[in-house]
């Protein structure tokens, strides 16, 4: 062997061994250690690298070897496995909670890593954190024992047995995580019959989602939920915050009349004195709203209304509503709104479908007795209204109702002229039909229809002919939009007040209608034809206080764009455009009752072609 790098030739040298060698010649097999021997005396030379240096001399001058990184995914796991069979053991436990008769044994470093509440109790200056014994109140003895052994196994069964324990417990120690699985398998588990009591859990503690979708379900379950022996057993308060909701889901305000005197009557003892208050708070018990039959038959014969003046002189505010439909502008107020209970999305063509927000599909419904094209569409309450359209022969002048609970169509009186391509709108409870064709001319005629008295009544002509023409309603007047004179496409626009039964103009539409050519970016615009600012087959709705003309046709080409009026300053301004060209198009305004934020209504569209 050479020598190494400075050795001088002939000495004697030590050969280094790795500081474990004598270790390993120990456990060499058959090799026993002397007993009564000492450790041996190092050996040292006068010549060749020091011990601690040993081998260097192996690697060239400069070069260090390079590191190696080791990362064992099973580390953490394995080491809280091991922390959880000491806790079991009883080893190196440093402290015991005290619950009821319950003595839990645990570490504090890693109570204090997973819960917020035992850190701030171990790490600063409190009492608890010098000590090694600590009584907890008001949590669960079996709920504690089981977040503890979450602390340490990540793991937790939450079920019907617990769930009502657990949640409060893990809100106090904020192990978040278990809070919000307690909270998922509540709403899991939302039926008419719980439902009242798991709104009630939720807001005692403070689980503020689960709260917001129990109260959904309370609504759009409500002709159930008001026949259950929690809703029965609900306080005041809590029956006027349901009764009172545009959003509540029912048939017909016949189901809040019964639930409410139901209610009443379940200790009528005690509450016959609220019956005043059920029916004067204006948005509570939606009189106006029954029909005259009902107020007739059920409302004036009930003797707890008839022991009331208060719920009189609301009778015959409400008979008054019915019996002079001339005057539904003047006695409109909050008692006569038709509820909002935001349940689906009609398209109305040949068939009949119906898109479900809640279920986010599309299913077919009844068929209508006629089949109509161009035909005008409106609701009043919760039923549907297709007015007039063409059946491939002929302009109609009829009438049909979808009543969503029969899945059925009936028919209505019909109007006084045949109209297609009219525009349809309802507004205090009546339902208006303007302009159209009536199968030689465009109409400016206008007529609307009462669904109490099933009467047609004429009203003042708009100052235009419009065919193809779009209605709508925003703060009590009616507008109309573009449309089609027989000649031309127009951007004029008139508005009819109820009250003085009066049409007045506004300001014309007056946005280009410019097409971005496939932009990603919504709203980046780049002109590929410019027409004059008229509008036909779009649609017109109102939403957050403004109008919007949505699509259409201005004679040569279908648009995306979108303009939006400003009632206050009479002013039209441009919206983002749509991605793709729509006439014929259908918009209306979700209130998105079951879907998370934004919380304010939302457009939707689609198109169909004529």
């Amino acid at each position: 062997m050479c020598p190494p790098p400075g050795a001088a030739a002939g000495s004697r040298r030590r050969i280094p061994r790795s500081p474990f060698s004598s270790a390993l010649r120990h456990a060499e097999p058959g090799r026993a250690r002397r007993p009564g021997l000492g450790a041996r005396r190092a050996v040292t030379t006068r010549s060749g690298p020091p011990a601690a240096a040993y081998c260097t001399w192996l690697l060239p001058e400069g070069f260090a070897a390079p590191g190696v990184s080791h990362n064992s995914k099973r580390h953490y796991h394995d080491a809280f496995v091991c922390m959880n069979r000491m806790r079991q053991r009883g080893l190196l436990c440093d402290i015991v909670l005290h619950v009821g008769p319950k003595e839990i044994k645990a570490h504090k470093v890693v109570l204090a890593s997973c819960s917020p509440y035992f850190h701030a109790m171990f790490t600063n200056e409190m009492s608890e954190s010098r000590q090694t014994h600590v009584t907890l109140h008001d949590i669960d003895p079996q709920a504690l024992e089981q977040l503890v052994q979450y602390a340490y196994t990540a793991e937790i069964v939450v079920g019907e047995g617990n769930v009502q324990t657990l949640l409060p417990a893990a809100s106090l120690l904020q192990l978040n995580g278990v809070r919000d699985a307690c909270c998922k398998f509540l709403l899991s588990q939302l039926d008419p019959s719980n439902c009242l009591g798991i709104r009630g859990f939720a807001d005692t503690h403070s689980c503020s989602d689960l709260l917001k979708s129990a109260h959904k379900y309370v609504l759009q379950h409500f002709v159930e939920v008001s026949k259950t022996e929690e809703f029965m057993l609900l306080p005041l308060k809590q029956v006027l915050d349901l009764i009172s909701s545009d959003s509540l889901n029912v048939p017909s305000e016949e189901e809040v009349y019964r639930a409410v005197l139901s209610w009443v009557k379940h200790d009528v003892d005690s509450r016959r004195q609220h019956v005043p208050r059920v029916s004067l708070l204006g948005k509570c018990v939606r009189l106006p709203l029954l029909s005259r039959d009902f107020l007739m038959s059920n409302v004036d014969t009930e003797l707890l209304v008839r022991h009331h003046s208060e719920c009189k002189d609301l009778l015959i505010e409400a008979l008054k509503y019915h019996l002079m439909p001339e005057q539904r502008g003047v006695l409109s107020n909050s008692r006569t709104r038709p509820r909002r209970c935001g349940g689906s999305l009609f398209a109305i063509h040949g068939d009949c479908e119906a898109y479900d927000t809640r279920t986010d599909r599309w299913h077919m419904v009844a068929s209508m007795s006629t089949r109509r094209a161009r035909v005008g569409v409106a609701a009043i309450g919760n039923k549907l209204y297709a007015v007039g359209g063409y059946d491939g022969t002929s302009d109609l002048a009829t009438v049909e109702s979808y009543d969503p609970v029969t899945n059925s169509w009936q028919p209505e009186v019909s109007m006084g002229t045949r109209r297609s391509c009219l525009g349809v709108a309802a507004l205090h409870g009546l339902l208006y039909a303007a302009g159209g064709y009536d199968g030689a001319s465009c109409l400016n005629s206008a007529e609307r229809y009462d669904p109490l008295t099933g009467t047609w009544t004429s009203i003042a002509a708009m100052s235009t002919r419009r065919r193809y023409v779009r209605v709508a309603v925003l703060e009590g007047m009616l507008y109309v939009a573009g449309g089609n004179d027989g000649t031309s496409c127009l951007n004029s626009v008139e508005r009819y007040n109820p009250k003085s039964n009066t049409w007045e103009s506004v300001a014309p539409m007056n946005i280009p209608p410019l097409c971005p050519a496939h932009n990603a970016a919504f709203g980046l615009m780049s002109p590929r034809s410019l027409h004059g600012p008229s509008r036909s087959t779009h649609d017109l709705v109102a939403m957050d206080g403004w109008l919007y003309a949505v699509g259409g046709n201005d004679g040569s080409s279908s648009l995306n764009s979108i303009e939006k009026y400003n009632p206050r300053t009479n002013k039209w301004v441009a919206a983002s455009c749509m991605f793709t060209r729509r006439s014929s198009v259908g918009v209306a305004v979700l209130e998105l009752l079951n879907f998370p934020p934004p919380s304010s209504p939302t457009l939707s569209v689609s198109s169909t072609s004529l």
